[in-house]
């Protein structure tokens, strides 16, 4: 079993942002009040939408259709409000014609009172019924916010108005639609590569692999923060076609951590802070406090900087950057703006660190040290402890059979390696437990396996403990009891290693490691049948030998010499052999 779970911060799992778009379901009653995507992009300024509405005056109690239409488009969001105040709450409630399309939200405590899609299918119509409350203001528009992709949404497109009959016409201006921004504050263009050499001296530098050069190594991702006065500059490089991110976060798991992204758009970069929020997808936030952006793209290389206070008073979501804070880098796809679950397991600080205090170069690892003990005690358990014993208990009891402590030597070996395998196991088993406080939802099959396995090695253990005496009725089937549950858990824990080694709290290099876990079995494997081979062998000629009724010591005791031997040397090779793979694969564990 190999790290269920995983990360800490695993910065950017699913895909469920607290937005009109990134919510593919449609619940997006986070946006109610402002009714803005929190994509990061600013939304159009010409609606290629319209609202119609049945008809233009309206009594309490009456039911209107409202239809969206227009180019299409696969999420909306679509709300009444007081014309003469469109920043107020929603006003009366919906009725669904079509609820495969749409369905109802609560927003303001008023169930029913916006409506948005049930899926990110594209759509071209939508037909709603607005039921008109007893409490209705004069007049009334109808606002959608219209999202064709994720970079390509439009805010509060305006209804017409709809007024009560025998009231003051409506004469607010269209203006009291709430002014999006039309630009984003720019981002010059970087002429020359990040330089390193003032690591440790003016900056704090994080370096992936140690002390590499991003000027000379394209695979080097490389963070610095250069403090200036009451400000920080940060300067951030690494390979990658989508995006790059780090995180500053008070513990070594995702959730209510303060991120900051460079995301590349065509042939651009688009530098955006953003909030995480549990184990989802980020939450962009306003660019503001961000300065002196900059960006660069070459040879599948993406660097950006920029510049912000250490201090921002009042301004959400930031964290100040005179304290000390475990750092996590990630990188993975970005589409149409959008970015996606990171590439691999995010490098996180051992160590929580002052970016503005005295300049360090540091470095992380991409699994912490709980989930690499966890891979690296169930590879011992499973591929040497238990497949060691199971050979010896298989083939060497003539070869080591007399007393050691009251019992058979090859029995004694046999318990203590099974014995070993079970506490390793145990051991292994709490550790994702610990880290994760709780089940991993996100682990596949992997942890479930690895259960299966636990609970087969207590069995194991229980049935062990009441064995029954050698001639007694009942040791056939003990025998076959014990041997079909501990083959059963060695195939189980084989699976679940291969499961887990994908996993990102310990995803080992591939494919190389697939091919040794492959080797391993395949190793395994033709052990027990160059020794079944052998067993079988050696059981014909002393067949032979007593069907001649040839009474000579000597030949039975030469057979039995050679054959020990031979199982002597075949054992030697195989656990030299298990040695290997356990330190290849401890050696890609520690290097993580």
């Amino acid at each position: 079993m190999v790290v269920p779970g995983y990360t800490l911060g695993a910065f950017i799992l699913l895909l469920h942002v607290k937005s009109v778009a990134n919510y593919p379901n449609g619940r997006v009653t986070k946006s109610c009040h402002g009714m803005i995507p929190e994509h990061g992009h600013t939304p159009q300024s010409d609606p290629a939408h319209n609202i119609s509405v049945s008809q233009m005056t309206f009594k309490p109690g009456d039911q209107i259709k409202v239809t969206l239409s227009g180019p299409p488009f696969k999420g909306f969001l679509l709300e009444a409000r007081n014309a003469e105040d469109l920043s107020g709450p929603p006003v009366g409630s919906f009725t669904l014609i079509d609820s495969q399309m749409s369905q109802l939200l609560t927003c303001e405590d008023t169930q029913g009172s916006a409506v948005s899609h049930t899926n990110s299918h594209e759509k071209t119509e939508i037909k709603v019924y607005w039921n008109a409350p007893s409490s209705a203001p004069n007049h009334i528009k109808f606002l959608a916010t219209v999202v064709e992709k994720y970079r390509i949404y439009w805010v509060k497109i305006p209804s017409p108005v709809i007024s009560q009959p025998n009231v003051l016409p409506f004469t607010t201006p269209e203006a009291a639609v709430e002014p999006m921004p039309t630009t984003l504050p720019p981002a010059s263009h970087l002429t020359k590569s990040f330089n390193t050499s003032d690591c440790g001296n003016k900056k704090f530098c994080i370096r992936s692999p140690e002390n590499c050069d991003p000027e000379k190594e394209l695979a080097c991702v490389f963070l610095s923060f250069t403090r200036d006065d009451q400000s920080v500059m940060v300067e951030m490089s690494g390979p990658s076609k989508g995006y790059l991110s780090f995180a500053l976060s008070h513990d070594q798991r995702m959730g209510d951590d303060d991120a900051y992204m460079c995301i590349r758009e065509d042939q651009t970069v688009r530098i955006q802070p953003a909030h995480l929020v549990g184990r989802s997808h980020p939450v962009m936030d306003p660019r503001d406090p961000l300065e002196d952006m900059a960006w660069r793209l070459m040879d599948g290389v993406m660097q950006c900087s920029f510049r912000r206070n250490i201090t921002l008073p009042g301004v959400k979501n930031r964290f100040d950057l005179n304290a000390s804070y475990y750092i996590f880098l990630a990188d993975g796809a970005a589409a149409d703006g959008r970015i996606h679950k990171h590439s691999q397991q995010p490098l996180i600080t051992y160590e929580k660190y002052n970016v503005t205090g005295y300049p360090q170069n540091v470095g992380g690892s991409h699994s912490l040290l709980l989930l690499k003990v966890h891979g690296a005690l169930m590879f011992v358990a499973w591929m040497t402890t238990v497949s060691i014993g199971v050979l010896i208990a298989r083939f060497f009891k003539p070869v080591w059979s007399k007393a050691l402590f009251g019992d058979a030597a090859w029995f004694q070996v046999h318990r203590i390696l099974m014995l070993t395998t079970s506490a390793l196991t145990f051991i292994a088993f709490l550790l994702p437990f610990i880290y994760r406080r709780g089940w991993n939802w996100h682990a596949g099959y992997h942890p479930y396996l690895g259960c299966i396995v636990m609970v087969l090695a207590v069995l194991q253990l229980l049935l062990a403990a009441s064995r029954p005496p050698l001639h007694d009725p009942r040791r056939q089937m003990f025998n076959w009891t014990h041997w079909s549950m501990g083959t059963a858990a060695r195939i189980i824990a084989v699976a679940a290693m291969f499961l887990g080694m994908d996993l990102p709290g310990l995803n080992l290099p591939g494919p190389q490691k697939t091919s040794a876990m492959i080797g391993f079995v395949a190793w395994h494997v033709g052990a027990e049948i160059v020794l079944e081979i052998h067993a079988y062998r050696l059981s014909r000629k002393d067949e032979i030998l007593d069907d001649d009724r040839i009474q000579i010591l000597q030949s039975f005791t030469v057979a039995e010499g050679e054959g020990h031997a031979f199982k002597k040397i075949v054992l030697a090779i195989y656990v030299c052999g298990n040695l290997t793979f356990l330190i290849i694969f401890l050696s890609a564990i520690n290097r993580l």
